[in-house]
């Protein structure tokens, strides 16, 4: 999978990627925050965008405000190549945290932040205006001198089954 930074041509794909996920999305507004990093995913050999990922990259913290993979190119990788960009832009940035929220019952989501690293934070009761959901707060923290991830700890219990 191979990442790059949004580009005017994507804005279209990327607008079909956050309707298929059942996303909001305000492209226009997000391109025109400087504290906004938008990056897409396209597969191998492709080149139309798969899956996109806005950071906001605020002080010595970057917050995930969304990830989405079309339903048509899901577990091939691309929601996971994003991360691995997001990670290293962290990095770069000498972030000292990676903030995120997600859907309780969004299990392949929770799943994979986890095996980047993130730990279950907290509990947002009835985050989610359309449904009502409870959003689970997760964080990662990174090594202020080598950008590397730091172990942490669940301070929520979830079971995954």
């Amino acid at each position: 999978m191979r990442v790059a930074s949004l580009r005017p041509e994507h804005h279209d794909c990327v607008r079909q990627i956050a309707k298929a996920a059942e996303q909001d999305l305000d492209l226009d507004a997000e391109v025109r925050r400087p504290w906004a990093r938008l990056h897409v995913a396209v597969e191998p050999g492709g080149g139309v965008p798969v899956a996109f990922s806005l950071i906001w990259a605020v002080a010595d913290e970057f917050h995930v405000i969304n990830v989405a993979t079309h339903p048509a190119h899901r577990r091939k990788g691309a929601a996971s190549a994003l991360l691995a960009q997001l990670l290293a832009d962290a990095k770069a940035h000498t972030a000292r945290l990676v903030l995120l929220e997600v859907r309780r019952t969004n299990r392949a989501a929770i799943k994979l932040y986890r095996r980047h690293g993130f730990s279950i934070i907290g509990v947002r009761r009835g985050y989610y205006a359309d449904t009502g959901e409870d959003a689970l707060e997760m964080l990662l923290a990174l090594d202020p001198e080598t950008g590397q991830p730091l172990p942490g700890q669940d301070e929520v219990a979830l079971e995954l089954g």
